[in-house]
């Protein structure tokens, strides 16, 4: 295991395909950037439903900042990934 950002963020390559997430928790920074840019909660709600710290939910967003673009693209290839699901998988 690989700690980044003193104790808040991590990689583990066999949790949630080792992409970076909140230390001791399946909650990852693209989870948070989703969750609070995308769909408008405030880092003190998420950090209160998905029973991390604020100090948690913070730094998931400057370890998105400092890599942004290795986020934005995990999360562009999980969206590729769905569309294509959706399109061979209707109901």
């Amino acid at each position: 295991m690989q700690a980044v950002m003193d104790r808040h963020i991590e990689l583990t390559p066999d949790v949630r395909g080792g992409r970076p997430r909140i230390t001791g928790t399946r909650l990852t920074v693209a989870d948070v950037v989703m969750l609070h840019l995308r769909l408008g909660r405030s880092l003190e709600e998420i950090a209160g439903k998905y029973q991390v710290t604020l100090g948690d939910a913070h730094a998931a967003m400057a370890y998105y900042y400092d890599h942004r673009s290795a986020v934005d693209a995990d999360m562009a290839a999980d969206e590729a990934y769905g569309d294509a699901f959706a399109q061979n998988h209707s109901s």
